[in-house]
């Protein structure tokens, strides 16, 4: 029976692409749910700062009318012109087991690009690094989170199959909070701070986040921090401008540490919150009606044992001299107030030495891998 492919064209078609991936994952223990809300704000030109510097189109595939696969098509024209490549990204990418279907969508993703004038294809990526990347590739039996994407054991097989080969790995880390700020934590922290004059601030209100554009220069950090990550394109002023009104009204700022240099420069920052991937997986994807209790107790007052490490960025200046171990210093006791067991790390480019050594006073497991294929067009 053929594969159809067909262009997302209306918002009746847009909500099948998003809902797709609902269905597909209906009920799997390990599949967290993107917020539908949040989706569609994604895919609009009209609200997401990315289509600035992205074009991208949405296909679905068919057959016998019924609907066994979605993919996204991406260029993202400022990455390419960092990165000096001609990249079509696919991103959000689904389908039944049936190599038939796959390669169909992998083919129309090719075409795409070669149409656009692309000579190279990756993924799964979106439109930035700010949004879920990689194909898991192990650690099906373990719990998504909010800024990562689950996909069936098989996803990975057909990207062999079609010839695709890797391009990068991240890895993420089950970090177990210790009873203690472990010792050279301490150590390291005192003679850090003291060497470079550094000292850590907590934000004490939302207010004072807005104050100084002191949000704005957290985002603006990070910017400088990822420049060298695979693929990264640096977030413009209306991109950080929603970032910042996203994220600031929903974090508890104790979960936030900043590190200051002696004239209040941000050099570093640690960015973390409760799990909401069981609230998540409650709400099936929905704020509406009930999704934002689930959302909000999750935050509030019923916390899981776990949270996820959203941002940790070190400015280049600072980066392998120990400056890490100021904000563990900071967060420790903040995690074991607030009845942490392990925090979820979230992808970590497997090359990235200066990430990966800040785990080594750690008790930690590397439980999940996940991949960026690719190949010429």
């Amino acid at each position: 029976m053929s594969i159809e492919i067909r262009k997302v064209e209306t918002k009746r078609e847009l909500k099948s692409f998003i809902r797709y991936n609902y269905e597909l994952y209906k009920n799997n223990p390990y599949s967290v749910p993107d917020l539908y809300e949040d989706m569609l704000a994604t895919f609009s030109a009209e609200k997401n700062p990315a289509f600035e510097f992205c074009e991208a189109d949405y296909f679905l595939a068919y057959r016998e009318g019924r609907i066994v696969g979605r993919v996204a098509t991406i260029i993202n024209h400022r990455a390419n012109e960092t990165w000096h490549k001609k990249a079509v990204r696919f991103g959000w990418i689904d389908f039944e087991d049936d190599i038939t279907i796959s390669r169909a969508l992998i083919e129309t993703v090719k075409e795409w690009g070669r149409k656009h004038g692309m000579t190279e294809l990756e993924g799964p990526l979106g439109f930035t690094d700010m949004d879920a990347e990689g194909m898991l590739i192990e650690g099906f039996e373990e719990l998504s989170t909010i800024a990562t994407i689950y996909n069936h054991p098989y996803y990975p097989r057909h990207m062999e199959q079609l010839g695709l080969e890797k391009a990068c790995d991240w890895v993420e880390r089950k970090i177990y909070i210790p009873d203690a700020i472990p010792e050279k934590h301490q150590r390291i922290s005192r003679i850090v701070a003291e060497k470079y004059g550094l000292h850590v601030r907590k934000l004490k209100s939302r207010r004072e986040a807005f104050q100084n554009n002191t949000a704005h220069r957290i985002f603006e950090l990070i910017n400088e921090a990822y420049a060298p990550l695979f693929g990264y394109s640096k977030m413009t002023e209306r991109q950080i401008d929603g970032y910042v009104k996203q994220y600031i009204p929903i974090l508890d700022l104790r979960m936030v540490t900043l590190v200051e240099d002696s004239e209040d420069n941000i050099v570093a920052v640690g960015v973390s919150m409760p799990s909401m991937s069981r609230a998540l997986q409650k709400a099936h994807g929905r704020l509406f009606p009930f999704g934002w209790w689930h959302l909000l107790k999750a935050l509030k007052w019923k916390r899981d044992e776990m949270l996820d490490l959203l941002l940790i960025g070190v400015h280049p200046d600072y980066q392998s001299k120990g400056v890490n171990a100021l904000i563990f210093a900071d967060l420790i006791p903040v995690y074991q107030q607030m009845k942490f067991r392990y925090a979820e790390s979230n992808p970590e480019l497997e090359v990235n030495e200066n990430v990966q050594k800040q785990w080594q006073y750690f008790d930690v497991q590397q439980h999940k891998r996940r991949r960026c294929y690719r190949t010429d067009l």
